[in-house]
């Protein structure tokens, strides 16, 4: 069978992937593979937590892996901590300015982005991007308060008066209003990549 192993840091933490079928699939059970690490790879091998497992049913790091070719993507529950740490940040931005919070924010994603670099699956960090970006609108677009600020601002920012005033007077909440086309308009990504918020395609 032809496998491949991953050793990280000085731990024996090691996952151990085989690409296998019908009868060979016999030839690996938790004895042999036991043997194999302790045996040749001279590794000791802590029992309570070792077990044999498909790609996609394994968690490793962080990890899980997918496909014939064993690719890494991150796991459900490591996408579930960066939107936990991100939570109380877009929140309601604790008090910073659009700035600090988008400082916050790529402070975070950058370090976690970082980590996860070798999952290349562009789609699911691009959602993560939008769902960001709209966050940060529907910041601003609470911050403004009153519908006399919100159509100034959206004038500023290059919007016709009449759909300005309309914008600003359409009775919708923060979080619609931060997906809708005037807010789009008036805070597009480049608005953001020019104030520094960190994307996570930056590494897909």
């Amino acid at each position: 069978p032809q496998g491949r192993g991953m050793l990280t840091g000085k731990s024996a933490e090691v996952v151990v992937e085989a690409e296998l079928e019908g009868p060979n699939l016999k030839c690996v059970s938790r004895p042999f593979t036991l043997t194999f690490i302790e045996g040749t790879l001279k590794l000791r091998v802590n029992r309570s937590k070792s077990g044999l497992f498909r790609p996609s049913k394994s968690k490793f790091l962080g990890y899980t892996f997918v496909g014939t070719s064993g690719a890494p993507r991150v796991a459900k529950a490591s996408f579930a901590r960066l939107m936990y740490k991100l939570k109380p940040i877009l929140r309601r931005g604790r008090g910073r300015s659009l700035l600090g919070t988008i400082q916050a924010l790529t402070m975070i994603l950058r370090g976690w982005r970082t980590y996860y670099a070798l999952d290349d699956w562009k789609e699911i960090f691009e959602r993560i991007d939008i769902h960001i970006r709209r966050h940060l609108r529907k910041l601003v677009w609470r911050a403004w308060k009153r519908p006399k600020t919100r159509e100034r601002e959206l004038r500023r920012r290059g919007l016709p008066s009449e759909l300005a005033w309309k914008s600003s007077v359409n009775g919708r909440g923060p979080w619609w209003n931060a997906n809708a086309p005037h807010m789009r308009k008036a805070f597009p990504n480049s608005v953001f990549r020019r104030m520094g918020l960190y994307s996570l395609l930056s590494k897909a």
